[in-house]
């Protein structure tokens, strides 16, 4: 499957089934690895994604790419580091602080982290510690939210019935 094919063709039938269901269509990719070619497609909602979501979207989405050279089909949501992407990420992104990885370095950086403060169809706005910062879009290579992963190990887990968990061991 060539990329033109997997733009033109596969993608707006994969974007009318995740609207038919209720989801958006974030992301298609078709990547090669040593186990084989797997199509993978990320999919989200403002509440998030299920396991069932991916479940249902993957059964609709089966016949739209049987005709397809691929060798596995993953559906999956995009993960709460999900990358900015589209004018409409980047709309939900403003105000959040972001990562930006550069295709080259600027100012002597490949990488910065700031507060995204606005963009337009040719480049972003960063608030950084050292002032605002303008990158063209065309340099950016990644650009995604920065997850605050402060008191995560102070989470309680708990099993089917609400009692606590209990450490297996280290």
């Amino acid at each position: 499957m060539a990329k033109a094919e997997l733009t033109a063709v596969i993608g707006p039938a994969c974007r009318s089934l995740a609207e038919r269901l209720g989801y958006e269509l974030v992301d298609i990719s078709l990547d090669r690895e040593p186990t084989g070619k797997y199509l993978r497609i990320y999919i989200d909602r403002p509440e998030g994604i299920t396991l069932d979501d991916c479940e249902a979207y993957h059964r609709a989405a089966l016949p739209l790419v049987e005709n397809y050279d691929y060798d596995f089909m993953e559906v999956s949501s995009p993960g709460i580091d999900r990358p900015l992407k589209t004018d409409r990420d980047f709309e939900r992104g403003l105000g959040t602080e972001v990562e930006v990885r550069l295709f080259q370095a600027m100012d002597g950086a490949k990488e910065l982290t700031g507060v995204l403060t606005g963009f337009d169809a040719d480049s972003l706005t960063i608030g950084t510690a050292g002032g605002e910062k303008r990158i063209p879009r065309k340099a950016a290579a990644l650009v995604k939210p920065l997850v605050d992963m402060e008191g995560v190990e102070e989470v309680e887990f708990t099993d089917d019935e609400g009692a606590p968990e209990t450490d297996s061991g280290d």
